[in-house]
């Protein structure tokens, strides 16, 4: 199964080293970096995918499922745990979401072994390269043991949680490499009142990681729905909240520490938390944007911050009033980290100017 699996994801990392190799972009370290970024996104967005369309133990097993490298292979322990539990976490359609999310983690996990390998061959000619090459390679496989440990220990809300700001780091940290390594002629110029900012784009940086853990504890405690409408919450602006429990962290799915069910005034606690928080966001970067936007090259990254804010808050909004729909939620997990990409890309900008940088 293991060296199945190792075939499978290398033949599906061909096809996007292949888009690097035939590019007609001279650098393709360069190249091969924006490639793994744009498929971490995407890594993100079907992981929220799996996510909600309750896939996470589609294939209750680690790597492979049922000791198989596909649901092809695995189609008789599938058919007979689908008619066991027809709407139970294993079918057909939920095993193959969740080997397609493994898939996939296992492409970039494969791209970023190749950019390390080629960080550490051109050593001398990417300056710092292969350090950071490296830490991304062994984040990639805390992720990975992370994944692991979702499916084994059955969607511990602590553990998804964590795999999913750990997603979010990787697209981070990528983020922040692209920007270090684009060509000088690509570089935007700006300004020494940029440096002015650097305070503040932390903090706003900071409270939207928070918000972030905030929403993954929303969504694997499945709370979204515990209010249903806005600005009140069941009707009222506090309504009855059991702190203690909704974010008591190691726990079981649905139940609290002591093993009893979760209460509804829990999943309420966390659905409230998430929802004032994000008011803190809104402050915070917009903030931030309002005045980046006014600065040479910090225009475009900030116009954009602000265009995904407030696609995020009517996302988050529907997500409550039209009862949770499942592309929404998508684009709502989407929006978040496109909101994390961005901010990382405009704190690069304003920690060295560019003028400072290619002294």
């Amino acid at each position: 199964m293991w060296i199945e699996l190792a075939i499978t994801a290398l033949l599906v990392a061909s096809v996007p080293l292949a888009i690097v190799w035939v590019s007609s972009d001279a650098n393709k370290y360069r190249k091969l970096v924006f490639v793994t970024l744009f498929l971490t996104f995407d890594l993100i967005m079907f992981g929220g995918f799996t996510r909600l369309t309750d896939s996470g133990l589609g294939c209750p097993d680690w790597p492979g499922c049922y000791g198989a490298s596909n649901p092809f292979i695995a189609h008789a322990d599938i058919s007979a745990a689908q008619a066991a539990m027809p709407e139970g976490p294993v079918t057909h359609f939920k095993a193959w979401i969740e080997m397609i999310h493994r898939y996939l983690a296992m492409t970039v996990g494969v791209l970023i072994v190749t950019q390390m390998i080629i960080a550490w061959i051109k050593r001398k000619q990417f300056s710092g390269a292969p350090a950071y090459a490296t830490l991304l390679f062994f984040f990639v496989c805390l992720q990975g043991a992370f994944g692991a440990w979702t499916v084994t220990l059955k969607l511990q809300p602590i553990i998804v949680t964590t795999h999913l700001l750990l997603g979010m780091g990787l697209l981070a940290m990528l983020g922040w490499l692209s920007e270090r390594i684009k060509a000088p002629h690509n570089q935007t110029r700006v300004p020494h009142e940029a440096l002015k900012l650097r305070w503040l784009a932390r903090l706003a940086w900071l409270i939207l990681v928070v918000q972030i853990a905030l929403g993954g504890w929303v969504s694997t405690n499945y709370a979204v729905l515990a209010c249903t409408d806005y600005p009140m919450c069941q009707g009222v602006m506090v309504p009855p909240m059991d702190f203690e429990h909704g974010f008591s962290l190691w726990r079981e799915l649905g139940k609290t520490v002591n093993g009893d069910y979760l209460s509804f005034a829990a999943l309420t606690a966390i659905h409230w938390v998430h929802r004032n928080f994000a008011w803190l966001v809104v402050l915070s970067s917009g903030l931030l944007t309002l005045k980046a936007r006014k600065l040479a090259g910090l225009t475009k990254v900030a116009n954009g911050i602000l265009i995904v804010l407030v696609v995020q808050f009517c996302t988050g909004l529907a997500n409550i009033l039209l009862s949770w729909p499942l592309a929404i939620a998508v684009m709502h997990n989407g929006g978040a980290a496109l909101l994390l990409l961005l901010l990382t890309m405009l704190n690069y900008r304003v920690q060295i100017p560019v003028d400072l940088r290619r002294k």
